[in-house]
């Protein structure tokens, strides 16, 4: 905008409301060059707020420029376009920063030419070869502004604008990406903890959220308030890329470390607004056998321990959530077999003062039971009845027992065995936190409310009758807001290059959907704006992760992906072409480490199947090839080319691991071109269609099974859900994410196989039907020798050794 003041303007006319106004990101006040009355220079740049300064003239912004606290200031254009080349150029034994009247012979290697007038400055004068930042205003056309002739390679440097030299001469174009990559001698968490992140609420300002928008959770974390939401509801949503992957070997491919390089290139290198939306790791893995999830190498979200382990207490409230419902289920069952009709009553609706009282909780159960009475003393006796009684069944309790550590005699367990309970026990288990439901219902959330009534939806049994009983029957919903009414709010990180990352919900994969929760992206999606891009990543393989994204996530969420990026390793490739078996913390046979093209060429099916399972939700596909060191250029150069006969948009080669964005940077621009590209997405099913219909298309359609077989459990649960109203759920396939098919061991992309059903749940406040297919572990095991023996704490320091 152009803001015009009249000649009678004062110094403070117009700067305080700028400074003042959230929707002003940087102003220039341009003075006038006729004016006939004296004007104070230096009042009016220092009334310029330091991080609104565009021009950089404040007093703040120049003190803090010139002795390089480049972090706590705003850089104006013309120094940042400059000290973006300067920085990647190679060494330079000398800098000349400005050039006068007064100019002599230069010898520098970099020149940096900010002249008061034009052809100021005499080619003859600069060394051969020097690079020339030409920062001059001045315009003659057809020649550079400020330099006449000389055998120099030149920049022009105004408003950030990097332009190559015209014909003339001039001679050479300076190469920008010359600047070498890191040392790849440390792990990944002595590479975390090298980095020093910004302050989380600057990264919090950068990104557009407000003060009391930002909870600060320490310095390197916070969560973010939903009122942002309502806030920028008007604004339009950028580009949504989903990242997946190809079957993977036990050890990964890579997903997480591609989805972070991506937005590191994005927004570190090509300067795009840009955020990533990942899970929280559970601590099961991260102390069991895979380690954390934060990426890996030069690309990670940091600090890497605060990601990996407690985070801001998110998994600790859903544990204490979900076992707060197991609690009441078993601890009414107790109540109910031990005490009358009128005694359950009396403790369920006490006299507090002679007065009685149902909570609003129990009005909802006595609204469902079609009892519209208010008064607790106006109930008959079959009201009382039917108002305390929920006659659990407990042979159909589905709802277990978590605990965010991986125990493998938790399994199976009895329960009730203390004197107190009366001889009343039960077999139960133990499943991992991030396979609950109220996890699942914190990522398909889309605000508070929203997450409160899917609690009260969530069906933990089945009453004699065969009734579904639900939370809210319990009269548990609104303790499990409480606990829960921190979590609902996204977690703000940063990646090693400063790029924002929303980590938030993280539900596995192979039991639950896998994907990080619907407010952390649409958040981000409204934060970054049109132009923008978010990427977040579906878990394990694209035939399990992304089918739920775009089948159930999406479903619910309304939004529409742009592009999916699908991660493709040449040791993954191998192993589907029939290499050994991969074991995790056992070395890589010599197939994995040695050229072998054959292994490659046979193993690509599976990349031929998980792009066609992509492209069948009518998105463009991407596949980046994860590229390791022992891989060599022809077994890379026949990945992308089968990945582009199969049909994929584009397929690159990635280096992000070793070189952080700067290696991801042909997947950026490829994932740019693709979202540019015509997206015709689709779900594969209408939920109307009976189960037994949906699983079908599934397992036909995305695994490649000739078709399923329900075996008698599932059956029953077929006709259960349906009769109970839940039979238009969309399908959440729990599958081995090992192999396309059922069985682990099948590799590559088999067909032709039957798929057993063993049974069906329901999770019916995430909003999902659940099939069990083959054997699936909801409590996973310790290994021989888990990480933890390599985790441990310095006493001195406090830092954390051995996560990776």
């Amino acid at each position: 905008n152009h803001i015009k003041l009249p000649n009678t303007a004062t110094e403070a006319d117009c700067i305080a409301s700028l400074n003042t106004d959230p929707a002003v990101h940087g102003f220039i006040v341009q003075l006038p060059l006729d004016s006939d009355k004296p004007i104070n220079t230096e009042k009016i740049t220092n009334a310029v707020a330091p991080e609104k300064d565009v021009d950089g003239l404040s007093s703040i912004n120049a003190g803090k420029l010139s002795r390089g606290d480049l972090g706590d200031c705003f850089i104006p254009c013309t120094p940042k376009g400059c000290m973006e080349l300067i920085r990647q150029t190679a060494e330079a034994d000398q800098i000349c920063c400005r050039c006068s009247s007064a100019f002599f012979h230069c010898q520098s290697d970099i020149l940096v030419v900010a002249a008061g007038r034009a052809e100021m400055v005499k080619g003859e004068w600069i060394k051969p070869g020097a690079i020339v930042i030409d920062c001059g205003i001045n315009h003659v056309p057809g020649t550079w502004a400020t330099l006449t002739r000389g055998d120099v390679f030149v920049y022009k440097c105004s408003v950030c604008s990097l332009f190559h030299p015209e014909a003339g001469n001039l001679w050479g174009v300076f190469d920008l990406h010359t600047h070498s990559s890191c040392s790849l001698s440390l792990s990944d968490i002595e590479i975390s903890q090298s980095c020093i992140p910004k302050p989380i609420d600057q990264v919090a300002k950068e990104v557009g959220l407000f003060p009391d928008e930002v909870e600060l959770y320490g310095q390197t974390k916070a969560k973010i308030q939903l009122s942002v939401l309502k806030r920028l509801q008007n604004q339009p949503d950028g580009k949504y890329v989903v990242v997946t992957g190809i079957t993977p070997t036990p050890l990964g491919e890579g997903k997480s470390t591609t989805t972070v390089g991506l937005v590191q290139a994005l927004g570190a290198h090509l300067r795009q607004n840009v955020f990533a939306c990942v899970r929280q790791p559970s601590q099961g893995p991260t102390f069991g056998i895979k380690g954390g999830a934060a990426g890996g190498g030069y690309c990670q979200v940091v600090p890497m321990e605060e990601f990996n382990l407690h985070l801001t207490g998110d998994i600790h409230a859903i544990t204490a959530a979900n076992n707060l419902v197991a609690a009441a289920i078993d601890a009414r069952i107790f109540h109910e077999l031990t005490q009358s009709d009128q005694a359950l009553y009396n403790r369920l609706v006490p006299s507090v003062n002679g007065v009685r009282k149902f909570s609003d909780i129990q009005i909802r159960r006595l609204q469902k039971l079609g009892i519209n009475k208010t008064d607790p003393m106006a109930l008959t006796k079959e009201e009382v009845n039917a108002f305390v009684r929920l006659d659990i069944d407990p042979g159909t309790i589905t709802w277990q027992r978590v605990l965010d550590t991986n125990d493998r005699f938790l399994r199976k367990i009895t329960i009730g065995q203390s004197v107190t309970e009366k001889g009343f026990t039960r077999t139960a288990q133990f499943d991992i936190t991030v396979s609950s439901e109220i996890m699942a219902v914190l990522a398909l959330a889309d605000g508070l409310d929203d997450m409160k009534k899917r609690f009260g939806r969530m069906v933990v049994a089945s009453s004699k009758k065969g009734i579904p009983v639900t939370a809210d029957d319990l009269g548990v919903t609104g303790a499990l807001a409480v606990l829960m009414k921190d979590a609902v709010k996204p977690n703000l990180m940063q990646t090693l290059e400063g790029t924002p990352v929303f980590v938030h919900a993280g539900p596995f994969a192979n039991i639950a959907h896998g994907n990080s929760s619907v407010l952390a992206d649409k958040i981000a999606l409204k934060l970054v704006g049109k132009d923008g891009f978010v990427v977040t990543e579906a878990g394990f393989g694209a035939d399990i992760g992304m089918e739920k994204f775009f089948n159930i996530k999406c479903r619910y969420s309304g939004l529409r992906p742009h592009v999916v990026v699908l991660v493709a390793t040449v040791r993954a490739l191998k192993m589907h072409g029939g290499g050994p078996a991969v074991t995790a913390g056992v070395p890589l046979p010599k197939e994995y480490t040695e050229e072998n093209l054959q292994l490659v060429a046979k193993g690509c099916s599976n990349l031929t199947k998980q792009i066609q399972n992509a492209r069948m939700f009518g998105v463009p596909v991407v596949v980046a090839v994860n590229a390791f060191k022992t891989d060599t250029k022809a077994e890379l150069a026949l990945v992308v080319q089968h990945a582009k006969e199969a049909g994929a948009f584009d397929a690159v080669e990635c280096t992000h691991w070793a070189e952080g964005g700067k290696g991801a940077l042909a997947l950026a621009r490829a994932v740019q071109r693709a979202s540019q590209a015509p997206s015709n997405f689709k779900f594969l099913y209408n939920v109307e269609l009976p189960v037994v219909d949906k699983i079908r298309l599934i397992a036909q359609q995305v695994y490649g099974a000739r078709d399923i077989e329900l075996l008698p459990e599932a059956q029953e649960k077929v006709a259960l859900y349906t009769k109970q109203g839940f039979g238009n759920l969309p399908i959440c396939m729990a599958k081995t994410h090992l192999s396309l098919s059922h069985d682990p061991e099948q590799k590559g992309a088999p067909t032709g196989f039957v798929l057993p059903i063993r049974d069906i749940r329901a999770s019916v406040g995430a909003g999902f039907l659940y099939p069990l297919v083959g054997t699936m572990s909801t409590m996973p095991g310790l290994p021989t020798r888990p990480c933890f023996y390599d985790i441990d704490l310095d006493p001195v320091s406090g830092a954390v050794n051995g996560l990776f």
